[in-house]
């Protein structure tokens, strides 16, 4: 059926707004419900034949066109996980025309408790399948009211929303893909993507950059069909980019050994078990990067610091390099060279370096070190530098250690969580 949507979850952003001359969200969403009921004038106006709703999340936005938005034909809803509760919201809001579901699913982001690292807990494929289901069942129960509804289908993209909410990703069919083929048509696929039934990881809270940790899975095919493996990273919860990234990896039957990532902070890691016959399972779990332990003392914690440049504003200065706090870095300004330099207090023997770089890191540099700053003794050089952690053992001494970059990995300038110098 063709129908006309004005506006999509519009009721519901106004409260992310700070609004002029004092208006309040209130003043806002009332205004809205109102100029959508002069655009469903015109429409009707202008298109008889085709009834016009208007999409919010949830139905917090049914008050407001219920009151201001009389010339709607029927209501609209986008809801994921909470939409067994749709019905008794139209029954508790004495509503009384039908309603559509424009938007829904298995639980988002938004409506799942946070893991052991603190980000949002992803449902299983299994609790996915079940929530179209569910979703499917929610509008079934709802007979003469509820008119129907369009199970979100974020696209085919295999990425990070594409995996959480796709049922085509990377045009594999997922368990979902099923579910969906099941409620819409009353038949099921002739073949089920395989399904994962357990993930765990080595360590979670705790996997040092560099390391190798382990990813071991359960997984069974309802049709007994071969599986073969892929995994994938995912960064999301750093760098709010959704793209994934390859990963190498060592397997033993459904035990996979990877290599941790050089970027602190949570990934997600991604099992991929496909059938070869155009279905995957996908499970995903996060999991924690940690600075990689280093044997000896860090003997630059807490000494002065001084650099070329350090940026001001907000203030990332040199000193933050040796306060032993990896949440806090040095910063320099957007040019070659930069240089960065830590007083040790006394003449040193030093063994080994360990740079923490944030991304904008350090494709060429030299680490010197002085017992006067005039005369400079290279004790490690590199024109190869690929950010994360650089460690280095190294054979010299000096009171004062300097690093000197000559070409940055980034268009950004130099910055680092900590230098540390170790003996």
């Amino acid at each position: 059926m063709l129908l006309w949507d004005v506006g999509n979850e519009v009721i519901l952003t106004t409260q992310n707004y700070t609004y002029p001359n004092g208006a309040t969200i209130e003043q806002e969403r009332v205004a809205y419900a109102q100029y959508v009921n002069q655009v469903v004038v015109a429409i009707h106006g202008a298109d008889a034949n085709h009834p016009v709703t208007s999409t919010d999340a949830w139905t917090g936005a049914w008050p407001y066109y219920k009151q201001y938005t009389p010339a709607l034909d029927l209501m609209a809803v986008n809801s994921y996980g909470a939409v067994g509760s749709v019905k008794q919201d139209w029954i508790n809001g004495g509503y009384t025309k039908p309603y559509i579901l424009t938007e829904g699913g298995p639980a988002g982001e938004w409506e799942v408790p946070n893991d052991i690292n603190g980000v949002p807990t992803e449902p299983t494929d299994l609790q996915k399948r079940d929530g179209y289901t569910f979703s499917w069942n929610a509008l079934m129960g709802h007979p003469g009211v509820a008119l129907g509804g369009t199970e979100f289908h974020y696209g085919t993209e295999n990425d990070f929303g594409g995996v959480w909410l796709n049922t085509y990703t990377g045009g594999w069919r997922r368990l979902g893909y099923g579910a969906l083929k099941q409620a819409y048509t009353g038949s099921p696929l002739a073949n089920t993507a395989p399904q994962i039934t357990a993930m765990t990881l080595s360590s979670q809270t705790n996997v040092p950059a560099g390391s190798q940790f382990t990813v071991n899975v359960s997984v069974t095919d309802p049709d007994n069909d071969p599986i073969r493996y892929n995994l994938m990273f995912s960064d999301k919860y750093i760098s709010t980019g959704t793209g994934f990234t390859n990963v190498n990896f060592t397997q033993s039957g459904t035990t996979f050994t990877v290599t941790a990532p050089q970027t602190m902070g949570v990934w997600k890691v991604y099992v991929y078990a496909y059938d070869g016959k155009g279905n995957v399972g996908i499970e995903t779990r996060s999991f924690k990067v940690t600075p990689p332990a280093v044997a000896g003392t860090n003997i630059a914690l807490g000494k002065p610091v001084t650099a070329s440049s350090a940026q001001v504003s907000p203030a990332m200065p040199a000193s933050n390099v040796t306060d032993g706090n990896f949440t806090t870095r040095w910063a320099s300004d957007w040019a070659d060279p930069q240089w960065i330099q830590v007083d040790l207090g006394s003449t040193q023997t030093i063994t080994h370096i360990q740079l923490a770089w944030e991304s904008a890191y350090g494709k060429a540099y030299t680490i010197q070190t002085s017992n006067d700053q005039t005369n400079w003794t290279t004790i490690f050089s590199t024109t190869t530098g690929d950010g994360g952690f650089d460690d280095m053992n190294v054979s010299g001494s000096g009171r004062y250690v300097r690093l000197t970059g000559t070409a940055r990995g980034t268009a950004w300038g130099y910055s680092m969580w900590e230098f540390g110098i170790y003996h």
